[in-house]
């Protein structure tokens, strides 16, 4: 433990993502005697399990204002962030670790092992490299600035010092992701869950999970997001989705998770445009039969032969013999079916928080509070976040990067001006 006498000249509270590449950007640009603090057993653990254990480490987007459309809290803000430190730095520091990046088809960015443990394995070296030291198991009770000093109190009892304090305590749902904010006099806007799917339960997605489209086109209210839709056991799923709640989180959240969605299967099409792609089918294949298979692109055989059923299509009926009513009634569950959701669904990748420090009370282009001197913060513990692919590490590897070399320039302007 350290002393008033001997304090740390850094103390980040966090062991994620944020908290680690803060400390590690901090000690590369040349600051000593910095200690990570972590609540939990292991560091790193939303690293771990991002991604289906391969860890979505950033986006393939390398223009700030672009960049910044994929966050539904933050997107001005982050902008100056993003000039200074965006995904192209952060491939490059994880190539500078040996860690190389490849790019998936809807741009998202994983480590070519496609396993997380390859991104741990260069944070902790990268840490360890640099003398940064951690703790397991060691949760914050309290914090207290006295002087110049903050003093943290842990809930076995032990009292660190510190120069400077970086809060990286991640999404702020639980309690002690609060403690030091709060205790500090930092006001928080209210937590509720991003990245969610939907909970359904409509006969017309029943004995569908596994089915998906390649561009469908979400709206809820003055929401609409477009994206792949997937069919999951509890209702739907999918970038479409996620997205949907991302952006909706606030206003999701008061209406309980009782709300009305509108999908659109075909992505593009609209219920006229349906019909006259109907009365071609009427004039060039009367024969055939309108469920023995789609003749939308995206839409399956499976999907397909579900919203004939919908639209009291019998399997015997022909292009030909398809009356108005049944026309327009498959052109409507094509691009305007409406499904009531009824709830959130449990979903293991439902790990982002919406709401956090407030960004106006941050100095955004070093991440120190505007209030207390020496207090700065980094990754979800700020009211910001992203869509889903990548887009909640970049933000979490920026704001720890800007936080660190902040604190180093700093601590070490203070040293020079006592010499």
């Amino acid at each position: 433990m350290s002393s008033p006498q001997n304090p740390n000249n850094l103390i980040v509270i966090g062991g994620g993502a944020a908290g680690f590449f803060g400390a590690i950007s901090a000690a590369e640009a040349g600051l000593q005697n910095i200690l990570i603090l972590e609540r939990g057993p292991e560091i790193l653990t939303k690293v771990r399990i991002s991604g289906g254990g391969r860890c979505n480490v950033t986006h393939n987007c390398y223009e700030p204002r672009e960049l910044v459309e994929n966050y539904p809290r933050g997107v001005k803000s982050l902008i100056g962030a993003f000039h200074r430190f965006q995904p192209a730095d952060t491939i490059s520091w994880f190539a500078d670790q040996g860690v190389a990046l490849k790019v998936e088809s809807d741009g998202r960015m994983f480590p070519t092992t496609d396993n997380s443990e390859t991104i741990i394995i260069a944070l902790t070296s990268a840490a360890q490299k640099n003398g940064v030291a951690w703790h397991t198991r060691c949760g914050v009770a309290e914090v207290r600035k006295i002087n110049e000093l903050f003093e943290v109190k842990t809930s076995e009892g032990q009292i660190y010092f510190t120069k400077s304090l970086l809060v990286a305590t991640g999404g702020i749902r639980s309690e002690h992701a609060r403690i030091p904010a709060e205790d500090l006099g930092h006001e928080l806007s209210d937590p509720v869950p991003s990245l969610f799917t939907f909970k359904i339960d409509d006969y017309r997605l029943h004995g569908l999970p596994g089915v998906s489209v390649p561009n469908a086109v979400l709206r809820a209210g003055k929401i609409e997001t477009q994206g792949p839709l997937l069919i999951t056991h509890w209702g739907l799923s999918g970038p479409a989705a996620l997205k949907a709640s991302a952006w909706g989180a606030r206003e999701l959240s008061e209406t309980d998770y009782q709300f009305t969605l509108e999908i659109n299967w075909t992505g593009s099409e609209t219920p006229d445009s349906l019909e006259r792609i109907f009365d071609e089918q009427r004039r060039k294949n009367g024969k055939r039969k309108v469920a023995k298979r789609s003749i939308i692109d995206g839409i399956s055989h499976r999907l397909w032969q579900r919203l004939t059923e919908t639209a009291r299509i019998t399997y015997a009926t022909t292009w030909a013999n398809l009356t108005r009513e049944q026309s327009s009634h498959l052109a409507y569950e094509l691009a305007a079916a409406k499904f009531k959701v009824t709830g959130k669904s449990l979903n293991k990748e439902e790990f982002v928080t919406c709401g956090g420090v407030l960004l106006d009370d941050l100095n955004l282009k070093t991440m120190e509070s505007k209030s207390v001197p020496n207090l700065y913060f980094c990754g979800e513990v700020l009211d910001i976040d992203g869509i889903t692919g990548g887009f909640n590490f970049q933000s979490a590897w920026t704001t720890g990067y800007l936080a660190g070399l902040a604190i180093n320039e700093r601590l070490h302007c203070i040293s020079s001006e006592m010499v």
